[in-house]
C-alpha cells in the first residue's frame, strides 16, 4: 500500500488540496514520552479489528423500538460535530502506515487552534472565491429543501456546475465527505453570515473573531460536557466549578504540557480523539420526507457518501441530531437520533469503506490500530499507569458491544491473542475503559478517566495556548445575550442563529 493509498481515509491527510498556513507549523509529539511502545504483529491487529466489527444487520432496528446499541447520553449530531473540530485541529499528509513514524518530525498542516481555518481558509484576500464579490459574506451553494425547521438550507458552492463530482468549493475538502458535516459546515458559513447581519459596521476581523468565540464557547460548554462528562472538566478547570476566576483556581494540565507553543499530540489524534468511530450509527434519517440511508452503500442514492453534489431533498433537520428542548417522540420518525455507545465495537460498514474513501485497507478498526502501531503509541494499560488511574484488568477488557447481551458473550481482548496480555492498543483501551460504566442498556456512556483526560487536557490546553482565544485573552467573555436560549449556548443555539440566514 503507498502513501496515495493510505491519505483517502483517515485523520491525517489530504495536503494535494489544502495549502499549509504561512504563519504557523505546528508539529506532532507525544504527551507521554517515556512509555515503552506497545507493538504488535499485523495477524494480532487484524484478528482485533475483525472482532471489534460488528456484523452486519439485515435489517436496521426500527425507530419505534429501543435500539440497545444507541447511547441514550449522546445524541448524533455530536459525531459530526466532533468530526468537524478533527478538521479545525490536525491535518497531517505525510504519515504512513507502512512505517514506524516520528511524531516529532510530523508537520501539522492544519493550525492547532480552534480557528475554523477549516472555514475561512486562508481569507478573503487569499481565496476570494470562498466570499461574496466586494463583501465579507460566504457564498453559498443552491437550496436544498424538506428541513421542518429550517425553510433555508443551502449547501455548499461546488465546482462543475454541469459534469464531474460538483466537489464543494470550502476551505478543507474534508468537510464534504459525508453528507451531514457537509450541511454542518454550511451552518457554520451561515452563522458567519449571520453575525454580519447583526454587526453590519464591524470589519472582517472583528466578525471572525466573534464568530471564533462563539464556536469555542460550543466546545467548552458543549461539546466537552457531553463526550468527557462535567466532572472531568470541572478536575482541568476548576474555576468552572467554583464559580471563581480562572487566575485563582488555575487550570490543571498535568499531562499535556509544551515548551514554546502547543503540540498535536499523537496519542490523542491517533488513539483517543479517534472516540467517535465507534458512535458512528449505520442508518440516518435526514428529515421527515426522505427515507432513512445508510451511512455507506455502493448506491448513490441510498448512501450519505459525500465528495459530490447530493439530491436537494435531502436536506437535514437538525433537530433530529440535537436537542433543541422541543422533546419529541423518542419512538416516532421525530426523535432526536442518539449515537451509538461509545464501547469496544464499531457497526458494520466501518469495515469496509468504499471507494473513494478508502483504498488498500477498506477497514477503518485495522487502520487505526495500524497507525496506532506505526506510530508507536504505547500500551493503555502504561497510560493508565503514568496517570495514577486504576487500570482496568484484562478480564475487564472486552471486545464487543456495550450491551446486556455483550456482557455474557464479548471475549476479553487477552483472549484475541495472547500479546494483548496486560498491553492492550491505546485506542481500543480507551473505547473498552469507556462501557466499564455500562449498567444496563440505558446507562448514558462518555469516555472514561484516561481518555477524558486526554481529550480534555489537549483541547482546553490548546485554548489556553492561543493567545487568541476566549479562554486566554477574555476568559469572562459570554456569547451575545440575544444568542442566549436559558443562559445557555450551545450548537443548537448557533444553529438557530445560522438558520436565520437565506
Amino acid at each position: 500500500m503507498n502513501d496515495q493509498q493510505t491519505r483517502k481515509h483517515g485523520m491525517l491527510r489530504g495536503l494535494d488540496t489544502v495549502t499549509a498556513s504561512s504563519t504557523f507549523e505546528g508539529r506532532f509529539g507525544r504527551m507521554f514520552r517515556t512509555l515503552p511502545k506497545a507493538e504488535f504483529s499485523e495477524s494480532a491487529l487484524k484478528a482485533l479489528a475483525d472482532a471489534m466489527s460488528a456484523q452486519k444487520e439485515d435489517t436496521p432496528t426500527p425507530e419505534t423500538q429501543t435500539d440497545d446499541e444507541e447511547n441514550s447520553g449522546i445524541s448524533a449530531g455530536y459525531t459530526y460535530l466532533g468530526q468537524f473540530i478533527d478538521h479545525d485541529l490536525t491535518f497531517d499528509p505525510a504519515s504512513s502506515l507502512q512505517k514506524q513514524n516520528d511524531p516529532n518530525s510530523l508537520v501539522d498542516y492544519r493550525t492547532p487552534k480552534f480557528d475554523l481555518d477549516n472555514i475561512y481558509g486562508r481569507g478573503p484576500d487569499d481565496q476570494p472565491y470562498l466570499y461574496e464579490k466586494g463583501g465579507n459574506k460566504f457564498v453559498l451553494g443552491r437550496s436544498l429543501i424538506n428541513s421542518d425547521l429550517d425553510k433555508n438550507v443551502r449547501d455548499l458552492q461546488r465546482n462543475n456546475p454541469d459534469t464531474g463530482d460538483k466537489r464543494a468549493i470550502i476551505g478543507d475538502p474534508r468537510n464534504d465527505e459525508n453528507v451531514i458535516v457537509s450541511q454542518l459546515q454550511s451552518i457554520f458559513l451561515r452563522f458567519h453570515n449571520r453575525m454580519i447581519d447583526l454587526n453590519p459596521n464591524a470589519d472582517f476581523p472583528t466578525v471572525q473573531r466573534l464568530v471564533r468565540w462563539h464556536y469555542q464557547w460550543v466546545v467548552l460548554h458543549d461539546f466537552l460536557p457531553t463526550i468527557i462528562g462535567d466532572e472531568m472538566i470541572g478536575k482541568i478547570l476548576p474555576h468552572l466549578v467554583k464559580k471563581t476566576s480562572i487566575h485563582k483556581d488555575k487550570p490543571e494540565l498535568s499531562f499535556y504540557k509544551w515548551t514554546k507553543e502547543p503540540f498535536m499530540p499523537v496519542e490523542f489524534s491517533v488513539a483517543a480523539y479517534r472516540f467517535g468511530h465507534s458512535m458512528v450509527r449505520p442508518i440516518y434519517r435526514l428529515n421527515q420526507v426522505v427515507p432513512r440511508f445508510d451511512i455507506f452503500s455502493d448506491d448513490p442514492l441510498t448512501s450519505l457518501t459525500g465528495f459530490r453534489e447530493f439530491p436537494k431533498e435531502w436536506a437535514i433537520d437538525w433537530r433530529l441530531f440535537f436537542d433543541f428542548g422541543n422533546k419529541p417522540d423518542p419512538h416516532s420518525s421525530q426523535r432526536i437520533q442518539p449515537a451509538y455507545k461509545i464501547d469496544s465495537s464499531l457497526v458494520n460498514p466501518l469495515a469496509n469503506l468504499p471507494l473513494p474513501i478508502a483504498t488498500g485497507i477498506r477497514s477503518l478498526p485495522f487502520r487505526n490500530l495500524l497507525r496506532g502501531n506505526s506510530m508507536g503509541l504505547p500500551s493503555g494499560q502504561d497510560v493508565a499507569r503514568k496517570m495514577n488511574i486504576p487500570v482496568v484488568p484484562d478480564e475487564k477488557l472486552k471486545v464487543g458491544k456495550a450491551n446486556q447481551d455483550g456482557q455474557t458473550t464479548n471475549q476479553p481482548i487477552s483472549k484475541i491473542d495472547p500479546s494483548f496480555t496486560n498491553k492492550a492498543p491505546l485506542w481500543f483501551y480507551i473505547l473498552a475503559e469507556s462501557q466499564q460504566a455500562f449498567v444496563n442498556n440505558d446507562t448514558p456512556i462518555h469516555l472514561g478517566p484516561v481518555g477524558g483526560r486526554i481529550i480534555g487536557e489537549v483541547f482546553i490546553g490548546l485554548m489556553l495556548g492561543d493567545s487568541h482565544s476566549f479562554l486566554s485573552q477574555e476568559p469572562t467573555w459570554t456569547p451575545l445575550p440575544e444568542f442566549m436560549n436559558k443562559n445557555e449556548f450551545g450548537i443548537a443555539e448557533l444553529i438557530s442563529q445560522a438558520i436565520l440566514v437565506k
